[in-house]
This record gives structure tokens, sequence and C-alpha cells, in this order.
């Protein structure tokens, strides 16, 4: 549609402004603001296989590499809590955090030791949900999200997660078993991928329903432009003409979004979460993905972490060899930020508090001294001529259906932005890692990996043929 266009074209413009990474000379996170809520964020990078589609800092795992970034990482959490910080909820993403369990184990133990922790959510893969990682967990994470990305079969070859994770059936039985262990579980799904289906698409979300799981997010794809063009050289090109449609499909489904239609299964956590009633991921104090809504200001520790302080947004160094040096000199590892302006952090609060699906307008007001359409006229105009607000009066803003899916639009323009910052870190790279991600290194580690797998198999088989014998 035109205005999901002309939306697309001036958020990705913005943010090009705005998200640029410029050199950092802060060795240490700036102090907390006494009576500003944070949380913590943990970025663990390794992976025992690259998505082609993921901009997220990640290297292939090898333990002589994890184990010294986990006790580092640890040594940066105690940094924070040295300049006064205090959290009660931590978010541990990546890559693969759950890649040594007993290493994360101690990370959020010590978080819950040095912190006012309520509530914890971690990402995993399916194959780490085993009765021994999650016997584990239990109890130390409230809220674990799976990386499934679709249940399909052919889908998950082209992602080269087939091999890895097993089968959409292995991994939906996998969601079922672990979901009791969690206050929320989420199976993370991406629509629009290029060789998606509206066919394909619906029975993803039947078979999240059948899964059990508590809790789902659909993100729309949200590929940088150098990952756009490595995608559409392999799999396909990105068809934005069709993502309002497969919106439409997901919000009917699971929420009910029929005319005249009976409640759905599942109920909205924010634009693209959605939280099955009855159980307790749903309510108002349900976990999700997007912990900005939640929080404003978070400190990032971790190789590639994303940290947004006051009007500046620091980034980590991509490189954990730096990460690992920068620490244990005693120091922070910020290698880049950028400074919003005003209006840049108007348009921020803007979007973030649309995206959880209610703006309050009274504290925009306080907060920048103005209200809402003084200080974005153009983006409430916008807004309101496409019919985006269900509630507009002088206390807050809500959505419509419509509304629902321009928010999505800036969400997933603006972590496009977010991912093109990633592309600038990463693009410092040097040596050893620099290969690992944009040479040779990366593939010869997979084969190298694979073969280990298939001389296990084959030391199995053989162990297996004399025990019979």
């Amino acid at each position: 549609m035109i205005s999901e266009r002309l939306l697309s074209k001036v958020v990705a413009g913005c943010t090009a402004n705005y998200l640029k990474l410029k050199p950092c000379a802060e060795t240490r996170m700036p102090a907390p603001v006494p009576g500003q809520p944070y949380m913590l964020y943990m970025h663990v990078p390794f992976c025992e296989r690259l998505c082609p589609y993921c901009s997220f800092n990640r290297f292939p795992f090898r333990e002589d590499r994890a184990v010294p970034y986990f006790e580092n990482m640890r040594k940066e959490m105690r940094m924070l809590k040295d300049l006064g910080y205090d959290f009660d909820s931590v978010y541990i993403g990546g890559g693969t955090p759950t890649i040594m369990i007993d290493e994360l184990c101690e990370t959020i133990d010590q978080a819950r030791d040095l912190f006012s922790i309520r509530e914890v959510s971690s990402e995993t893969n399916p194959n780490h949900l085993i009765p021994s990682y999650l016997e584990k967990l239990k109890g130390r994470v409230q809220r674990l999200s799976v990386g499934v990305q679709s249940f399909d079969d052919d889908l998950l070859r082209q992602m080269d997660r087939y091999e890895k994770y097993g089968c959409g059936q292995e991994i939906l039985e996998r969601i079922g078993e672990a979901s009791p262990y969690f206050v929320s579980m989420n199976a993370d799904m991406i629509f629009n991928f290029p060789a998606q289906t509206e066919d394909s698409l619906i029975r993803d979300i039947e078979m999240v329903v059948a899964s059990g799981a508590s809790q789902t997010t659909f993100y729309p794809l949200m590929a940088s432009p150098s990952v756009q063009r490595s995608m559409a050289a392999t799999v396909g090109a990105v068809d934005y003409n069709r993502e309002q449609r497969f919106y439409e499909i997901i919000c009917d489904l699971l929420l009910g979004d029929l005319p005249h239609g009976s409640p759905g299964l599942f109920e909205l956590g924010s634009a693209w979460t959605f939280n099955r009633r009855g159980t307790g991921a749903a309510g108002e104090d349900a976990m999700i993905d997007e912990y900005v809504v939640d929080y404003e200001e978070y400190p990032a520790i971790g190789s590639g972490g994303i940290t947004y302080l006051g009007e500046n947004l620091y980034v980590n160094t991509f490189s954990v060899r730096e990460y690992n040096e920068a620490v244990e000199s005693g120091l922070m590892s910020m290698m880049g930020k950028t400074t919003f302006s005003l209006r840049d952090r108007m348009r921020y609060r803007f979007m973030m508090q649309l995206f959880g699906l209610r703006l309050d307008k009274r504290q925009f007001k306080r907060d920048f001294g103005m209200s809402i359409e003084r200080g974005l006229p153009v983006e409430m105009a916008f807004m309101r001529t496409c019919g985006a607000f269900a509630i507009d009066n002088d206390d807050e803003l809500t959505l419509t259906p419509k509304g629902r899916y321009l928010v999505v639009v800036m969400m997933r323009q603006f972590f496009i932005g977010v991912n093109n910052l990633r592309d600038q870190a990463r693009a410092a790279l040097t040596g050893e890692e620099r290969e690992l991600i944009f040479g040779d290194g990366c593939k010869k580690e997979a084969a190298d990996e694979r073969a280990v797998a298939a001389a296990d198999a084959l030391a199995d088989g053989a162990a297996a043929e004399a025990a019979e014998r």
C-alpha cells in the first residue's frame, strides 16, 4: 500500500541520518540517573551454525573462545555494579546464550547476587530444549525464547537450520516438553521469508498453536542491505508487497481479528508479540522480546551489545578478542556511539510506545516539555490521515489494526537501520575474526564440525555393531 511504501522510505531516511557510528572515547558507561529504571542486556555471540539472514554479532562456537568470554562478561557486570547500577530485569541475547549452559547459569547467578533481579529472559535454539539444560534453566530463567523461525522443513533447509536443529515436527514436540519449565515459553517466528507462501505461513501458525507455546513473536524479515544482497543470491529477494497480507493472516488466526469473530487463543503483547490467553505469559506484566517498550534505557555488556542511555546509543566492539582485552584491562568495550537529537528521541518514544500498543501523551509532555502534536506534527498528521489511531484524546494514543501494521513497518525499518549500524561495527573486524565472518574461515569451521559429527556417528555405529556381535 502507498502509506507503507511512504512510511518505509521516510523511516529508512531518518534512521540513516541518526544511526551513524562515530568513534567513542569513553571507556566506562555513564553513571545511572537516580530513580531511572534500567534493564541489563547481555550478548553471547557464539553459534553452532551462522544463519544467513542474521545481522547480530555472532561467531562460530569454540570452547576456548567462549570460556574466557563468559568470565569477562561477569567482570563487566561487576563494573556496572561499581558504577551504581541496579536492575530488576535481564535479557540475554545472541548468538546462542545457552551455547555453554553451565557458564550461562553462573552468569545468571552472579546477576541475581549483584542486582535486584526479578525476571530473566534468555534466547536459545531448538537443540538445547533437552532435559539436562531445562532443569538448569528452571527457576533461573522466567522467559525462554526459542528461535524457530519456521516449522516448514523446506524453509529450515534454506536457512541452514534443518540439519542442526531438526525438522519442524521435532521442534514442535520439544517446545511442548519445555513449556512447563517456564513462566513464558516463546516461539520466535519470521514471516515474509522469500520462499514462504500463505499456505506455509498458515501451517506455521497452526503449529505454534499446537506446540503449547505460551507466547509467539512473528517478526517481519528485517535484513540489512548487505544481508538482503546475500539472500537474493541464494534464496531470493524480499517482497514487501505481500508483508501486510501475511501480517493480517497472523492476526486473524491468533487474535480472531475477523468481523464479528470470537476472541482468538492469543492476545497482543506488542504489535508483533502474541500471548496465549489464560497463561502466565499473558496480562500487563508479560515479558516480550522488545524490552525497549518497558525499559527505555538499558546498558549492554558483551561483544556486540548496544546500549541506550540518555541521548546516546553506544555500540560495543564486535571483536571478541578486543572485548576480552578491554575488560581484562579494567575497561568497558564501547567502540562507537551515535547521539540522538531531541526530535530523534521524541520519534523513538513515539515508535516504541506505539509498538507497545499505547502512547502516554501526558508522560510525553512531561518528559519533552511539549505536546506530541507540537513535537511531531508531521508524524501525527500522517498517522491520523491513515486512520492509525483507535483512541486519540488528551491522555493517550492506541492503535487500529491498520495502525498496528504501520507500527510494524516503522519497527522493521528502524531495526534494519540498527542492523546497518551493526554492519558498520562489523566492518572494523580484522585478521582471523574478519576471515571467520567474511571469508572462508566460517565455512571451514562448519565443515570441520560436520566432519567431527560424522566421525562420532560412525564411531557410535561401530560400537553398536560390536555390541550386537
